[in-house]
């Protein structure tokens, strides 16, 4: 037999017990659309760069167009996006308007993210 043939196994053995089991933990189709959404977010590296600038602290749009070196339109368009899922929140003091990050759990996603690809 040659390195170039693909070796096929004639016995289908399907484990029906962890077929079964892993078919009820499935997660619902509108939990894996919306779970895609914030992994796609947070595959943007402007909006990474954002998310993190605001894991430093709460920002309003000109401190993260000047740290980011963009235009404050493109940042608010970012911010509106990572606003719709829920992964950052605003507030409004008079004319301004602050941003920070939604939760702990965003905190979590990042530090848990960049402890990955920083180990050994």
């Amino acid at each position: 037999m040659s390195n170039n043939e693909n070796i096929l196994c004639d016995i289908t053995c399907i484990h029906e017990d962890i077929v079964h089991k892993v078919k009820e933990a499935s997660l619902r189709e509108e939990d894996v659309q919306n779970l895609s959404s914030i992994f796609k977010a947070f595959g943007d590296p402007t909006r990474l760069k954002i998310l993190y600038c605001l894991k430093q602290s709460e920002m309003c749009v000109c401190d993260i167009s000047a740290i980011l070196e963009m235009s404050q339109s493109a940042i608010s368009h970012q911010l509106r996006v990572l606003r719709n899922l829920r992964l950052v929140k605003h507030r409004k003091e008079g004319k301004n308007v602050y941003y920070s990050l939604d939760d702990e759990h965003i905190f979590k996603i990042l530090d848990e993210g960049l402890e990955h690809i920083r180990h050994i």
